[in-house]
């Protein structure tokens, strides 16, 4: 009987620890929450993009659906697009879906730097039509609760043009 308890203990207190323990997607999402809010910041390229090299960027990040995924919205003057990009847990990794302009959807998987402080985004597949690019890369470095930087990779064929967000919070 007394090793009965014992073992029942044990499992409760494994149990209740394990609850507890949270995956490191888990932690990149919630790192990741904390940029919700309006950002704005200029844009630098490679190689360099007329339509776009040192343009003002607005970004807009919002925790959606009750804190199960968080919503980035990116917008330029001059440009009609508005991509938008979806970040949710998908089970034990945190993802990403890139609703492109280009007219396909990537999705990408994140992996958390040591210090916590980067999300690394590698594609995993893209549906859609690859006739213009897709989007093929994404990192989130968080400088600060109101500074962090973006870089995305797209792909035109086999050449990768990157594009650096540098973004500082407005509200």
């Amino acid at each position: 009987m007394k090793s009965l308890c014992a073992v029942l203990v044990v499992v409760v207190v494994s149990l209740s620890t394990a609850a507890v323990a949270q995956t490191d997607a888990q932690k990149s999402f919630d790192k990741m929450k904390t940029l919700s809010g309006s950002w704005e910041g200029r844009v630098k390229t490679v190689p360099p993009s007329p339509e776009m090299e040192g343009k003002l960027m607005q970004v807009t990040m919002r925790t959606t659906s009750m804190g199960n995924a968080l919503l980035h919205e990116m917008k330029t003057a001059g440009r009609p697009d508005d991509p938008i990009t979806m970040f949710y847990l998908d089970s034990d990794r945190l993802t990403l879906t890139h609703y492109c302009d280009a007219g396909n959807r990537p999705r990408m998987v994140a992996k958390a730097s040591p210090d916590g402080k980067t999300v690394d985004f590698e594609f995993l597949d893209v549906v859609g039509n690859m006739q213009y690019g897709h989007m093929h890369h994404a990192k989130f470095t968080l400088i600060d609760e109101n500074h962090h930087v973006e870089d995305w990779t797209f792909m035109v064929a086999d050449k990768p043009v990157q594009a650096h967000f540098d973004l500082q919070r407005t509200k």
